[in-house]
């Protein structure tokens, strides 16, 4: 780790100090992208092209899952309030959405057209003005079609072919072509991930995302054939993603073991027994898993035990994959075990909150005595003061 992230400070300190040409020099470096200046933003000609190569079932897939997320995310919008209280003191909360943010779409391994859906529909329904998207450009200088066709049904047309740590470092500092946003959100590699984390403060970020996870908690009546697909599915993720199983049956333990075998699967995966549910939920609580499935016969029973996941699957018919491309709920989670203080992304975090405090002179003069015994309590002279002259 120590060696990934000099590396990534060199690449943010590049950035900073040379805008586009340590861009440019990077995205040739690692994509092999030999991009100009003027390549770096997609085209509208080049969206279109896309738009037009992509198959049809393609687009009423993506059609249908915008649709989705829509729907759920619009029941996430912050609700604003002011009140009066007695003595006429008004009192309040706004929420403001912010003005630019930028999404991080990774490429490379794969293309991910749901990313774009998951991380700018929020933003969208959120009022955010300005949406900026990175996402790396291939050896052809071209950004996969069916991002940039998903990327359009969304609304986002200002596109970047860049990516890795120089495409956050961009977005946090701004270049001559990239501008400068005040929040970056997506998923990304360990190099992206470390700059994010590096660059937190002179830029809002989402969350620390690590590999995928998920963990599928199994009783006697589950069918082993889903519980192993379920589980090989996010081990394909990345070399470092992880399943486990988490199961009251030695039959479900030793089948799913080897249905496993079955698909190749010989590394990722874990299984742990478990005397009854209950225990099973508490293991499951310890790890926290970005992904949790409730393979029970009542799986609703089983929910009420369950406090740290970040997104939860009910039965046997509620594979992951619904959640990550059709069902509404955002897919970008809390990974590694920060579901215990972390939340799916959603509208909020594309919102800043800002709190109202109106008093008349008459309630102040009614708490001033208070404010300044607390003050002088802290040592705030200066304080107590800003009280009392406000009565001479």
């Amino acid at each position: 780790m120590k060696k990934e992230e000099a590396a990534v400070r060199k690449i943010i300190e590049d950035v900073k100090r040379n805008g586009d040409r340590a861009l440019l020099k990077y995205t040739r470096k690692f994509d092999r992208s030999a991009l100009g200046v003027k390549d770096l933003l997609v085209s509208r000609q080049e969206i279109e092209k896309a738009c037009k190569s992509v198959d049809r079932d393609f687009l009423s897939a993506i059609k249908a899952a915008a649709k989705n997320i829509r729907s759920y995310h619009e029941k996430q919008k912050p609700s604003e309030w002011f009140e009066t209280t007695e003595g006429d003191v008004v009192l309040g909360l706004r929420s403001i959405p912010m003005e630019t943010v930028g999404i991080y779409v990774p490429g490379g391994r794969a293309s991910y057209p749901s990313s774009v859906l998951m991380n700018a529909i929020p933003a969208r329904i959120a009022g955010v003005k300005r949406i900026v998207m990175v996402t790396p450009a291939g050896k052809d200088k071209k950004v996969d079609p069916h991002v940039l066709a998903a990327a359009r049904e969304v609304g986002v047309s200002e596109i970047y072919k860049i990516g890795g740590a120089q495409a956050v470092a961009a977005l946090a500092y701004g270049t001559k072509t990239v501008p400068k946003v005040d929040k970056i959100v997506g998923p990304g590699n360990i190099y992206v991930t470390l700059a994010k984390k590096l660059l937190f403060g002179t830029v809002g970020i989402d969350k620390l995302a690590g590999p995928s996870d998920v963990v599928v908690i199994a009783d006697a009546s589950a069918d082993v054939r889903f519980v192993a697909l379920d589980m090989a599915s996010q081990i394909e993720h990345d070399p470092l993603s992880k399943a486990v199983l988490i199961t009251t049956s030695k039959d479900i333990e030793r089948d799913t073991r080897y249905q496993l075998k079955k698909l190749g699967i010989k590394k990722g995966f874990k299984t742990v027994p478990a005397k009854d549910l209950d225990e099973a939920a508490n293991i499951s609580n310890l790890i926290a898993p970005e992904h949790l499935e409730l393979m029970v016969s009542v799986p609703q029973k089983l929910l009420e035990k369950i406090t740290n996941a970040g997104a939860v699957f009910l039965g046997p018919f509620s594979p992951v994959a619904v959640g990550d491309y059709i069902a509404g709920p955002n897919h970008v989670l809390p990974t590694d075990g920060n579901a215990r203080f972390a939340s799916p992304l959603g509208v909020a975090d594309f919102v800043k909150q800002q709190s109202v405090i109106g008093y008349t002179k008459a309630e102040l003069s009614r708490t001033k005595k208070s404010i300044i015994k607390l003050a002088n309590i802290e040592g705030l002279k200066a304080h107590a003061a800003s009280v009392e002259i406000r009565f001479k």
